[in-house]
């Protein structure tokens, strides 16, 4: 019978796995032949590998950080900027020359979503939130279908009629990473219309 390869892949795992391998392999080294050459050099890559993947996790912590802080200054610049072209688009001395050159004027959106597909954005949030974003064009809102590790296909998540959908289901297995899998098609008086969006795969981080 064929059997899976012993090499664990996950961070995590590949940890416990090497723990356990250079401690059994200590004791086995004169009925395995071994040098202490080969032990210590075990030792030394064990260590090796535990600062990289700390290392590496440090960074991750840091750059999903980072992240959250730019997303959160760029909400509220959105909602100055905003605001400020609504007192500028209410003065009587307003066109929409004047509104073109300062670029807060939006491009003319085609009525027909019949070919239509949205176009879906996503941050993750860590521990298994994900923040999805969209333009609604001319739709009334999108179905949203994800895919996880244990689906076999892509299933109905949610409808949203806002622009921003907030995906945070727990990951399957706690403190473990996992892909997920999202498309979306508009909906128009609760009928799907247009194309699916392309597929958009998302790593979250424990």
């Amino acid at each position: 019978m064929a059997k899976s390869d012993y090499f664990p892949r996950p961070d995590g795992e590949l940890l416990m796995w090497h723990d356990r391998f250079i401690l059994n392999l200590a004791s086995l080294k004169t009925q395995l032949g071994l040098s202490d050459e080969d032990i210590a050099g075990c030792g030394s890559d064990n260590k090796e590998l535990h600062g990289k993947v700390a290392a590496a996790n440090i960074a991750a912590a840091a750059s999903h950080h980072a992240t959250a802080e730019k997303q959160a200054y760029r909400n509220q610049l959105e909602d100055k900027v905003r605001a400020l072209a609504r007192r500028i688009k209410s003065h009587p001395s307003y066109t929409d020359a004047l509104g073109n050159l300062l670029g807060i004027v939006g491009a003319e959106i085609s009525t027909d979503l019949s070919d239509a597909k949205p176009i879906l954005k996503a941050v993750d949030q860590t521990g298994g939130i994900v923040v999805l974003s969209f333009q609604k064009s001319k739709s009334d809102g999108i179905n949203i279908y994800s895919q996880r590790d244990n689906d076999s296909e892509f299933l109905f998540l949610a409808r949203d009629t806002l622009t921003r959908y907030v995906d945070n289901r727990p990951l399957l297995i706690a403190g473990k990473p996992e892909l997920r899998r999202y498309t979306a098609v508009y909906v128009v008086k609760d009928v799907e219309v247009g194309q699916f969006s392309d597929e958009l795969v998302v790593s979250c981080a424990p």
